[in-house]
């Protein structure tokens, strides 16, 4: 099974841009859809993007589209977040998610791993 750990979470002011990486190891990363989620205190954990195994086959929230862009290197095993215009409703805990799959998919009982999560904050 594949072991994550996500990086490059912080704090940024409204208009900002953070890019969240996530570091696959333990598995065969090319084998998976990976996946984007983000929980805000007192909220469900909702889906941000997710990105096919190959072909670049992406989906994105309807929240985040067009200011947030999911990308994936399989010979390093990373998988990118880089997100632009942010606002303080962005502000959770963003993990990323290996599925079952190899099509991207927005629902989480289709991810299998997950790393650890990593903050970010965007101030008004």
């Amino acid at each position: 099974q594949v072991q994550l750990v996500e990086s490059g979470g912080g704090l940024v002011q409204t208009g900002g841009s953070l890019r969240l990486s996530c570091v696959a190891s333990g598995g065969t990363f090319s084998n998976h859809a990976m996946g984007w989620f983000r929980q805000a205190p007192g909220k469900e954990r909702e889906f941000v993007a997710a990105l096919s195994r190959s072909y670049g086959i992406t989906r994105y929230a309807d929240s985040v589209k067009g200011r947030f862009t999911i990308s994936r290197d399989n010979a390093k095993n990373t998988m990118d977040l880089q997100m632009n215009g942010l606002k303080p409703e962005d502000t959770a805990v963003y993990y990323c998610a290996a599925a079952t799959g190899v099509l991207p998919s927005t629902t989480i009982s289709d991810f299998r791993s997950w790393g650890q999560g990593a903050q970010v904050t965007v101030s008004s």
